[in-house]
């Protein structure tokens, strides 16, 4: 397949990493059930949900364990069929301890209600009301990283409307390719899901973005959207951060979010194609969000794969099923390269939020040298929201946490180009991500604060 047109990206900044697509032809394989899994409550945006269940309890697949602890939250449901052996905190991703439940595993027993069979049902019967209301119960979210709780996000705020939904198809984080797999093999079922968010939202047309280093992909979606004048395939530049929400806008509509904004702002709701899947299953087959497609990838892994995991298996387990941890590793990541982050343990559990696990070897994963600044503005060229890097790096090592919010470095999608590009191999976004963190704990303080003081 040969694209003719000149295609799309974003306009300003941006880098273009090595693929290293390494599973890119690899087919979904469903990975076994270990002995326990560990279920954390916190595996989204927002509030923590609150167990429901005790020690000793018997649960099966799809069960809730834990309520929506608030309206930015969502449910979590047992991932696998067993007793309740424990309520405590473990290790996450982030390098905290987190409350879970651990469930012995005994069989693999669903709920009755859940359509386990591999029939495509095409047919939509929920209203807009029962879409919303089923999501929210089935614990959906966003896939592609936020993990932001997806019955807020199609109840857009009074006074704004969504005009149009854009499908994140890019995966533009080099080695990761469960959506390109998600794509070719659940094409179909993602087309459903994507009428079903249309109706959630009252929209009518829809762009699928995907970039052009996945013409398979294209092909295939073109091909089944073929005469369907409500939802278009567009092909992109294949150019880092394309998956960004706000670069993703601009590329296909020429729209920009403003500065502290959100698509919505100018009418534009965007989900990924891993979150449309989990729609279609949710409201076609009643099968809430217990698991997930994972890339599980590097150059010194025998067989990089993409696994169809259950939430709370420990990430060792998808390491041996890739072929075993290679002797010379030196670093272990959650998600890509790029944006992902490195894990202190292999028996941090997946989550929701969980898209890839990327092996590095010592050689890959040595930090070199970090240099002072050479003032060659390459950061600033290469940021694809116009920021200064190498100045909010500066204000943040200096402790200067105001000055830096006056830079808007909230506005920062954390992408990791200025560090990609840097020649003196200065650590901008390690720097940045903490500012952020200071900032946004500051805000929340300050918001408890304000809630307290009204209620007396």
């Amino acid at each position: 397949m040969k694209l003719k047109k000149e295609l799309k990206t974003f306009p300003k900044g941006g880098v273009h990493p090595a693929d290293n697509k390494l599973s890119a032809n690899r087919p979904i394989e469903e990975l076994p059930l270990p002995q326990t899994v560990a279920i954390p409550v916190s595996q989204h945006l927002g509030a923590p949900a609150k167990p429901i269940v005790a020690v000793g309890d018997t649960v099966k697949v799809g069960q809730v364990i834990a309520e929506s602890g608030g309206y930015v939250s969502t449910n979590i449901h047992a991932t696998a069929s067993g007793i309740v052996a424990k309520i405590e905190d473990v290790m996450d991703a982030t390098g905290y301890r987190r409350l879970a439940v651990i469930i012995n595993v005994e069989g693999d027993n669903w709920l009755e209600n859940i359509d386990r069979t591999p029939d495509i049902k095409s047919e939509i019967n929920a209203s807009q009301e029962e879409i919303i209301k089923k999501v929210q119960a089935d614990g959906i979210v966003g896939l592609g990283g936020a993990t932001f709780p997806l019955h807020v996000k199609l109840t857009p705020p009074k006074g704004k409307k969504a005009e149009m939904l854009l499908i994140n198809g890019v995966e533009c984080e080099p080695f990761l390719t469960a959506d390109h797999r998600l794509m070719l093999e659940k094409g179909q079922e993602i087309l459903v899901g994507i009428r079903i968010v249309m109706r959630a939202l009252d929209v009518e047309k829809t762009l699928i973005g995907i970039e052009a280093n996945k013409l398979d992909a294209i092909e295939y979606l073109r091909t089944l959207t073929e005469g369907d004048v409500g939802i278009h395939v567009i092909p992109l530049k294949v150019q880092y951060p394309q998956g960004a929400e706000k670069q993703l806008v601009e590329a296909l509509t020429s729209h920009q979010v403003p500065i502290g904004g959100l698509p919505i702002d100018v009418g534009i709701v965007v989900q990924n194609i891993g979150t449309i899947f989990a729609v279609y299953e949710s409201i076609q087959k009643n099968k809430p969000l217990v698991d997930r497609v994972i890339t599980v990838t590097g150059k010194k892994l025998i067989n990089p794969s993409n696994f169809l995991v259950r939430f709370g298996v420990p990430t060792i387990d998808l390491i041996k099923a890739a072929g075993g941890l290679p002797q010379d590793t030196g670093k272990i990541i959650s998600g890509g390269p790029m944006m992902g982050k490195a894990l202190n343990t292999s028996d941090v559990p997946v989550t929701k939020g969980t898209s890839g696990i990327l092996v590095l070897s010592k050689n890959e994963a040595k930090r070199e040298e970090v240099l002072p600044c050479i003032r060659c503005a390459r950061c600033v060229s290469h940021c694809p929201l116009g920021l200064e890097p190498y100045l909010l790096m500066s204000l943040v090592e200096k402790g200067m946490i105001d000055e830096a919010e006056k830079e808007i470095i909230t506005n920062c999608c954390e992408c990791g180009s200025c560090a990609y590009v840097c020649p003196a191999k200065r650590p901008l976004l390690d720097y940045i991500r903490l500012g952020k963190s200071i900032i946004m704990q500051r805000n929340r303080e300050a918001n408890q604060k304000a809630v307290q003081e009204a209620r007396k």
